[in-house]
């Protein structure tokens, strides 16, 4: 079968074409189980598959480039997780929709994917068929959560407001120590062996999990919340 391919040219907003195909990313960092859950999607006629990809880094370039209308995000991305994704998509001014995929999270974590914007959660072991109809709805503009998480989210939308501290990644504490240096974004991918254009993602990433605009402003958070970490 031929793979249906996304054009590369930037847009402003996320898209559904006009003729109703609903263009998807896919966000997972086990290879064979993205490689094979976009093939089982590039069958179904109403999905055109905008990209994939295994990292948050990578995956919010990609964003920035092709503007899907749904992201389907793993929870679990190694050492990163779909909360690094959701505040970076924010604060990228994504307007399409996140719907998480995942094995099993604890309801701490779904409440703060929905704070974050996530509307979608459905569990892995759903078949094809299912997360189809979700991944309709979601970009239909519903709102799609599992009954495990649902009664969760409701209990907290009185407490909404986020963890005055967010953990760290390991890739997060790297780019603060290298800004701690005092390096620029060449620097600091020459140091982490990335590109530069994703150490640039990486540093707008956690500027917005910790909730700050400038390099000042994250060395100041830096060191008077998170020193023992770094």
């Amino acid at each position: 079968m031929t793979m249906q391919t996304a054009d590369q040219k930037p847009t402003t907003q996320a898209t559904t074409k006009q003729d109703g195909t609903i263009r998807l990313l896919v966000v997972d960092d086990h290879a064979m189980f993205r490689e094979s859950l976009v093939r089982m999607l590039e069958k179904e006629p109403e999905f055109l598959i905008a990209g994939q990809a295994g990292s948050v880094s990578e995956a919010l370039l990609i964003l920035a480039r092709t503007r899907p209308a749904v992201v389907l995000l793993d929870v679990d991305l190694g050492a990163e997780r779909a909360i690094d994704f959701a505040l970076g998509a924010r604060t990228e001014g994504f307007e399409g929709r996140i719907l998480a995929v995942t094995a099993g999270m604890s309801d701490p974590e779904a409440i703060q994917l929905v704070q974050a914007g996530v509307t979608g959660i459905v569990h892995k072991h759903n078949s094809i068929a299912t997360l189809r109809d979700v991944i309709v709805r979601v970009a239909g503009g519903e709102v799609s959560i599992e009954k495990p998480y649902l009664a969760a989210v409701l209990r907290s939308m009185d407490r909404t407001r986020k963890p005055e501290h967010p953990a760290l990644t390991p890739r997060d504490r790297a780019v603060v120590n290298c800004v701690l240096q005092g390096l620029i974004n060449r620097d600091i991918a020459v140091k982490l062996g990335i590109s530069e254009g994703a150490a640039k993602a990486s540093l707008r990433l956690v500027c917005a999990k910790l909730g700050v605009r400038t390099r000042s402003q994250l060395v100041k958070v830096a060191l008077e919340h998170y020193r023992d970490q770094l």
